[in-house]
C-alpha cells in the first residue's frame, strides 16, 4: 500500500510518502497502523480525510485493498 501524506500530516509523519506492506485493511485499522507510536501523527490523523485510489473514504469500516494508493489529507484552512 502506497501512502502519501500532505501538509500537516507529512510534518507529523516526518515524511511525505511511505509504503505499508499489508493486505486489505479497514480505514480505522490503517489509521491505527499509521499512528503506531507517533503521538503527533495520531493526533493529526484523527482529523484527516483519506482518499483511496482517488475516491474518498466515507466510513471507518471501509475496506482498503493492499494494492491501493492512499492519500492522507489534513483539514485545509480556506476562505
Amino acid at each position: 500500500m502506497q501512502i502519501t501524506f500532505y501538509a500537516g500530516a507529512a510534518d507529523a509523519a516526518g515524511t511525505s510518502t511511505t509504503t505499508l506492506d499489508a493486505g486489505d485493511l479497514t480505514a480505522s485499522d490503517l489509521i491505527s497502523r499509521l499512528a503506531g507510536a507517533n503521538a503527533k501523527l495520531a493526533g493529526v490523523l484523527a482529523s484527516c480525510s483519506l482518499l483511496v485510489d482517488g475516491a474518498p473514504v466515507r466510513e471507518p469500516s471501509e475496506r482498503i485493498p493492499g494494492s491501493a494508493r492512499v492519500d492522507v489529507l489534513p483539514p485545509f484552512a480556506g476562505g
